[in-house]
């Protein structure tokens, strides 16, 4: 198991296999993440940049008008009563 040592500043040097089994460089950042169990597990911080182009492009632009269009039809929609109102429920008690 690799192990480092604390110096008197603070700083901690991150073991050669460590470092290389989560792929870090020079100037990477990393997360101490304290779980509740006490335990501590150290991850690398990801670059936001690499997130870029994940997400789909959106949709075009809805006016004012339409949106709240949409939003009354669907106000509706809701309101509306569904064919079950009106039936009994049954239900069945566990013991």
């Amino acid at each position: 198991m690799p192990a480092a040592k604390l110096t008197s500043p603070g700083q901690l040097v991150i073991p050669k296999p460590v470092r290389q089994h989560l792929r870090l460089q020079p100037g990477d950042r990393v997360d101490f993440v304290i779980r509740d169990d006490g335990e501590v597990v150290v991850q690398p911080v990801g670059d936001v940049r690499a997130l870029k182009g994940i997400l789909p492009k959106p949709a075009d632009p809805v006016s004012l008008d339409e949106m709240n269009s949409a939003i009354r039809s669907r106000g509706r929609a809701a309101r509306a009563p569904g064919p079950d109102v009106g039936k009994p429920l049954h239900f069945e008690v566990l013991q």
